[in-house]
């Protein structure tokens, strides 16, 4: 959480060497822009202060590296991260969105890497992927570090001996006996299922304590081999105790990952809209199948603004003409509630007025609370609501108005999938803050 008690109320309107005194000491992604708004560069921090600060300084304005950014930053801001982890993967969503002039990393189509297990096999496989399976797996990830992943993975492979090959192996085909083991078999990193070595159910056991593992529980682990480097070090077995000091912080560094669910690579998991769209008609019980969907998201930005986001989708693709910026008028302090009331009335007062139509669903990002905020403004304004539900991200849960019980789907259910699409893109458009303060007439009102 920021540290707002030395933040003053004009904050926006201190020059950014001013500006960056006030930010948090705590992990986040800074938003560097020219005079005219543009976003010239976007970088992750630890500590948001410090970091941000740094290029306010004699010796970051003759850098070579710096030098040119340095002349040109007229405005800074910031968003939170919780972590150092969620902000290095906010950095890299920003810069593949947006492709910031002084950027120069993470600009390409690749992916954050995810560690995968094939649960379905009878001797499942353990794989380093940047275009995981959407079913029969178990995901880890996604990393920050591929480098790390690898070193990470081959240190688990020497201690539970798991496969890693491509090869189709069939517990119930006598014919693997007669199969060659390759030398991961022979350096005992391997328990050779390929030469049916190990049975189903014990090779299965040692993915079960990978899983462990990989799931947190890894704590014994490292205190054993830590035992293991300091028995090694007195017996002046040199060599031994720096490898184990080398695997112990592979280990550590599994932690340095985002969440599946939270953190979805778009360019990984492709959305299909069709079924997307034929699902959410089942799920929600629609007359037909809908065609347009608009998501609202509130954010609250580093400079103390309130911000909404309003993006439209048609036949489950983003229509970005349609796309709403809203700078958040009548509520003081922060209040989501309030803020998506004043969203939704301003919206729909609008199209009520116009004539135009109304979208096919409505999906609010949040929680039953939201939902119920954006039902209050439907009534105050004396319309019907189109079809009007809302997305809660730690569960994703979909909620229904007057529903008691929230929708749970499968992960893997191509309508979840379409509804974190559009609340993830209107999340990230209200991110994109730098187009916001600089423009003279918010669209939408």
């Amino acid at each position: 959480m920021s540290d707002q008690s030395d933040k003053p109320a004009d904050l926006a309107t201190l020059p950014p060497h001013e500006k960056v005194k006030h930010f948090p000491p705590t992990p986040g992604v800074y938003l560097m822009k020219d005079a005219q708004g543009r976003l010239l560069y976007v970088g992750k921090a630890k500590n948001l202060r410090n970091r941000a600060g740094h290029y306010f300084t004699k010796a970051a304005a003759e850098d070579p590296r710096t030098a040119d950014l340095v002349k040109l930053i007229a405005d800074i801001d910031y968003l939170d991260a919780e972590t150092e982890v969620d902000a290095l993967l906010l950095e890299a969503r920003l810069v593949k969105d947006v492709q910031p002039r002084f950027n120069v990393n993470l600009k390409d189509d690749k992916s954050f890497p995810y560690l995968q297990i094939r649960y379905r096999e009878d001797f499942p496989r353990v794989e380093f992927t940047r275009t995981p399976r959407r079913r029969g797996v178990k995901l880890y990830g996604p990393f920050t570090s591929a480098r790390s992943l690898r070193a990470a993975i081959q240190v688990l492979q020497r201690i539970f001996q798991f496969r890693t090959c491509s090869l189709d192996i069939k517990a119930d085909d006598p014919r693997w006996r007669w199969f060659r083991p390759c030398i991961l078999h022979n350096i005992r990193q391997c328990t050779a299922p390929c030469n049916l070595r190990v049975t189903k159910e014990e090779y299965r056991r040692q993915i079960r304590a990978l899983r462990l593992v990989l799931e947190g529980k890894k704590g014994k682990l490292v205190r054993e081999m830590e035992a293991a480097m300091q028995q090694a070090s007195a017996e002046l077995q040199f060599e031994k105790a720096a490898r184990l000091r080398d695997e112990m912080e592979a280990l550590k560094k599994l932690s340095l990952r985002g969440d599946v669910d939270k953190d979805v690579q778009p360019e990984v998991f492709q959305i299909e809209p069709k079924r997307g769209l034929a699902g959410l008609r089942k799920i929600l019980g629609l007359a037909k199948t809908p065609r347009t969907i608009e998501g609202v998201d509130i954010a609250h930005l580093g400079g103390g603004e309130t911000v909404a986001s309003l993006v439209s989708f048609i036949d489950g693709l983003p229509f970005k003409p349609n796309y709403r910026r809203y700078r958040i008028k009548s509520v003081r302090g922060v209040d989501d509630f309030a803020s998506i009331r004043e969203v939704v009335t301003r919206r729909f007062r609008r199209l009520a007025r116009e004539e135009e139509v109304f979208p096919d669903i409505l999906l609010i990002d949040g929680g039953k609370g939201q939902l119920n905020a954006a039902l209050e403004a439907f009534g105050v304004l004396g319309l019907e609501p189109p079809c009007l539900i809302s997305l809660a991200k730690r569960e994703e849960e979909i909620y229904r108005p007057g529903e008691a019980e929230p929708l749970k789907l499968s992960r893997h259910s191509a309508a979840l999938r379409l509804l974190q699409y559009v609340r993830d893109e209107a999340h990230r458009f209200a991110q994109h803050y730098h187009h916001i303060l600089r423009r003279k007439k918010m669209e939408g009102e």
